[in-house]
């Protein structure tokens, strides 16, 4: 008989991470333990993480829906997925202890090059919100560090602050040596984006992530079909969880991108079906973790290292806070590896 436990955690940034939604100092979620009644050593471990404002399981009652999943695990092994469609996080959860449980050593839920240490998984340096210094010297340090691929988060402080930033950057380095990705949250309106969208191809930038806010699917359709630099989907797939609606999003916005967080979408199951959905359009993807502890970004590590994606994934957030959970991975030349 499968059983079930859970227990919540706080982590803490070692700074404040500022976006355009606020500033977070903290975090709030769960871990979920499944283990067999006759072997209940033997333990698979999943991430229920939570973003403020963002998730969808951000709602009352999560904790009930947690314990409820943790007292019924053994009938709802099997249909977990439909069960727990509208909690994402808490599917993503139970989806990882899974496959953890299954495998033949704890924390190892997808053998690879990548577990075994012989391959890494080229990643983007993360340039968090803040004031002008902090940014600038958030970029010297990654430059030092090897990283070939920056994303900068914008539209909280004064664009054109944000946009001699990126100019100073190119000037210095161009776009052959280092990429450069930003990532707007919703923050500008569908009247203002297109200006927007023409200045930052100047500076030949990678792509723009979600540069309006999300649920507006004409407007957005009508920048990514006009667009001079390629536009990826972010929060847009957020909520989003029957493939028909995925496909009917696809096709009537036709991203350049899209990302995929499996802890908001609802796992590796669900972001299988946006990677089919962007197959369709011809689009492009990649995989973002959202802030969760090193539990969550090993799990969504290893499956994202199974899918041979070459460009650099959004997977270096692990080293923001204070009090992570001790895993073996750890960052090198601008790429995450994970001790054998």
């Amino acid at each position: 008989m499968l059983k079930a436990e859970y227990k919540p955690y706080t982590l803490k940034f070692k700074t404040p991470g500022g976006t355009s939604r606020g500033v977070l100092t903290q975090k709030s979620g769960w871990f979920i333990y499944l283990y067999h009644a006759n072997n209940p050593l033997k333990k698979g471990i999943g991430e229920c993480s939570i973003l403020p404002k963002l998730s969808p399981d951000d709602k009352p009652g999560i904790e009930d829906k947690i314990k409820f999943v943790c007292e019924n695990i053994d009938s709802l092994q099997d249909r977990y997925h439909e069960v727990l469609k509208d909690w994402p996080a808490v599917r993503f959860a139970v989806e990882t202890a899974m496959i953890d449980l299954k495998g033949s050593k704890s924390g190892i839920l997808y053998p690879s090059d990548f577990t075994q240490g012989k391959c890494g998984i080229p990643i983007n340096g993360l340039i968090w919100m803040g004031t002008i210094d902090y940014m600038l010297q958030q970029i010297e340090d990654k430059i030092e560090a090897g990283f070939t691929c920056l994303k900068m988060k914008i539209g909280a402080l004064d664009f054109e602050a944000e946009y001699k930033i990126l100019q100073q950057l190119r000037k210095r380095f161009s776009k052959e040596f280092l990429e450069l990705r930003v990532d707007a949250n919703g923050a500008f309106t569908p009247a203002e984006a297109p200006g927007i969208l023409e200045r930052l191809a100047k500076l030949d930038i990678h792509s723009i992530e979600q540069p309006i806010m999300a649920g507006q699917w004409q407007e957005m359709a009508l920048l990514c079909e006009n667009t001079p630099l390629p536009i990826a989907l972010d929060e847009e797939l957020i909520g989003v969880f029957e493939i028909d609606e995925k496909r009917k999003l696809a096709e009537t916005i036709r991203p350049q991108y899209l990302i995929l967080k499996p802890g908001l979408l609802g796992g590796f199951k669900a972001s299988l079906e946006w990677i089919e959905v962007a197959n369709q359009i011809n689009a492009g993807w990649w995989v973002t973790s959202a802030l969760e502890s090193n539990i969550g970004l090993n799990a969504i590590a290893q499956w994202t290292f199974t899918l041979n994606n070459p460009m650099p994934q959004g997977l270096g957030t692990g080293q923001v806070f204070t009090n992570n959970v001790t895993v073996p991975l750890f960052i090198k030349n601008g790429q995450l590896w994970r001790h054998a």
